[in-house]
């Protein structure tokens, strides 16, 4: 973790730009769309930089490469969500999730943590429904539902109990956590009622998590290179 750190600087320096700048919502640009997803481009220069040879080897990091893509796609959308460009930022994010999943695999299955991250994504439905209407009832149903696996193939990972895990893994569930915490506010606020500090709490969030999603890929290098030389 430490050796990756000087590498997330860039990142860290576009996310202040990002929360000091604090474009207003209230006129998109493709000048506001750049702010805000330069964090993003940050993560992929971050993951780009330990060479391509790395990627193509480690099919977990290039799924989580094409995740950071189809997330700054999906930002790019959602500058323009009042001009109805919120589906398609949904969309984005949805196909973010799928990758991400496919990128923490589905060993260890770990079905009680499926079952828990399946009453908290049924919950979290549940309280929605009412305030849903039109596409929206299905679209979130099954956004929810793909958000709430991936979180189970983070959380899946991390095997605290057998003393299986790996800052890998821990990067990978805390993000998805934070992943997941960002999209429900942005459902509430977005559905149901205004949230205070909402934009605060969501990018705030969301970034986090991109980072850790994008930290526990290319500690995935450090894992396999322990596993041979053990």
């Amino acid at each position: 973790v430490k050796s990756e750190g000087p590498k997330l600087v860039p990142f860290f320096k576009a996310t202040c730009v990002y929360f000091v700048l604090w474009l207003p919502t209230s006129s998109p640009s493709w000048f506001s769309a750049l702010i805000k997803c330069l964090p993003i481009f940050c993560l992929w220069v971050f993951l780009l930089a330990h060479g391509i040879n790395f990627l193509v080897s480690h099919r977990s990091a290039s799924r989580i490469l094409a995740g950071l893509i189809f997330s700054a796609v999906g930002d790019a959308f959602l500058i323009w969500q009042e001009q109805g460009y919120f589906i398609h930022g949904l969309l984005m994010f949805a196909i973010t999730h799928i990758l991400y999943s496919s990128a923490f695999g589905m060993k260890p299955l770990d079905l009680k943590a499926g079952l828990l991250m399946g009453v908290v994504s049924s919950s979290c439905y549940a309280f929605l429904y009412s305030y849903l209407s039109g596409p929206f009832t299905y679209l979130v149903a099954v956004y929810i539902a793909l958000i709430g696996f991936m979180g189970w193939r983070a959380v899946a990972g991390v095997q605290l109990c057998n003393d299986l895990w790996t800052w890998t893994k821990l990067s990978a569930c805390v993000g998805a956590m934070l992943f997941m915490v960002s999209d429900l506010t942005i459902a509430l606020n977005e559905f149901c009622f205004p949230v205070p500090y909402s934009r605060l709490i969501i990018m705030a969030t969301y970034y986090a998590a991109q980072m850790l999603i994008a930290l526990s890929a290319v500690e995935t290098r450090d894992e396999e290179d322990f596993r041979k030389r053990s």
